[in-house]
């Protein structure tokens, strides 16, 4: 059944690809077209503001869609003391990686909003800032999603298959995976799993990110900035345990609700960030990890298609996933709780 836009909602969609005309600074959104780099900053920026981590962490634009990665942080000292009467002063190499580059890969974010939808929402006068927003927010949460669960770039995705978006990039997590093994604990006492709890190989989540934390280099281990991003799963079994313990007290079970009884694990600041795996902890400092996006790269265009009764907005760039100091990284996964 075909459907099509009344007129009101025709002028909605009208008034809309004006206001993203006048954004974009182009005549027309209905032709493919590249955006300009400081505009494209200043969505990336847009972005970045609708999801606390990405806030946290780095979001920057390159010009190169391969090449050398740009938050090289110190890996150990640098200062000392050279006898000039009889060698010559050198230059340490503080970045000392093994693997300091990066590749980007094309990413499409596109978004279809049907004839009927557009009718339902043209009552709103800020429907423009308000589909902006909402799409806005969406490419937050996906870029977090393939940041801790993309395994490969695939030529074609298939979100079917991959729900979790895991073949549209390699994200941290997989990354770390293959280039620092031994800074990944996946299996302890069991095969295949790490155990937590009474006679498993971590009694509590405080031992379990003590440890985790002992896997990063010691040159980088205690400058004060690192953090850990536990699972929901991991997070809500040690609240359990709190309510088992004191959460008969209304004061206390009030303190436990609003998260102030658990503040820090293992030493460091913990944080639950959307997305990330629900049986895993991850020591980093949050400045240690990066998207990095092509700021030529991000192209654009809005089609009416009345053959589908809907409008289809597509958006793509070159963009993918970085750890900027491996050595500062370090996690544990595949936790079970006993």
């Amino acid at each position: 059944m075909s459907y099509n836009l009344s007129s009101y909602g025709a002028q909605m969609y009208a008034a809309m690809q004006l206001a993203m005309s006048e954004t974009y600074g182009v005549d027309t959104v209905a032709r493919m077209f590249s955006v300009e780099p400081t505009i494209a900053q200043e969505l990336n920026d847009a972005i970045t503001a609708k999801a606390d981590f990405l806030q946290r962490i780095n979001v920057v634009l390159v010009t190169e869609i391969k090449g050398q990665k740009v938050f090289l942080g110190t890996s150990g000292p640098v200062t000392g003391r050279t006898n000039t009467k009889t060698t010559d002063r050198e230059a340490k190499d503080a970045s000392a990686l093994d693997e300091n580059t990066y590749e980007l890969s094309s990413t499409e974010s596109d978004v279809s909003l049907s004839y009927a939808k557009i009718d339902a929402w043209a009552k709103f006068p800020d429907f423009h800032q308000k589909y902006s927003a909402a799409v806005q927010k969406q490419i937050a949460l996906d870029r977090i999603m393939v940041g801790f669960h993309g395994t490969h770039a695939a030529v074609q995705t298939d979100i079917t298959q991959y729900p979790l978006l895991q073949d549209v990039n390699k994200g941290w997590l997989q990354q770390a995976r293959e280039q620092i093994p031994a800074q990944v604990l996946k299996e302890g006492k069991v095969a295949g799993k790490v155990t937590m709890g009474k006679d498993g190989d971590y009694e509590n989540l405080d031992a379990l990110v003590h440890d985790t934390k002992q896997m990063v280099d010691e040159r980088v281990r205690d400058g004060g900035d690192l953090v850990a991003i536990i699972g929901s799963d991991l997070l809500a079994a040690d609240k359990a345990k709190l309510y088992a313990s004191q959460g008969g007290t209304p004061t206390e079970k009030e303190r436990i609700e609003s998260q102030q009884v658990i503040a820090t694990y293992g030493g460091l600041p913990s944080f639950s960030v959307p997305n990330f795996p629900v049986n895993s902890v991850l020591v980093t400092s949050f400045d240690n990890l990066s998207i990095y996006v092509q700021d030529s790269s991000w192209r654009k265009q809005t089609v009416d298609n009345p053959k589908r009764s809907r409008i289809e907005d597509y958006n793509s760039r070159n963009e993918g996933y970085v750890i900027e100091q491996l050595e500062k990284f370090a996690m544990t996964e595949n936790v079970e709780v006993i």
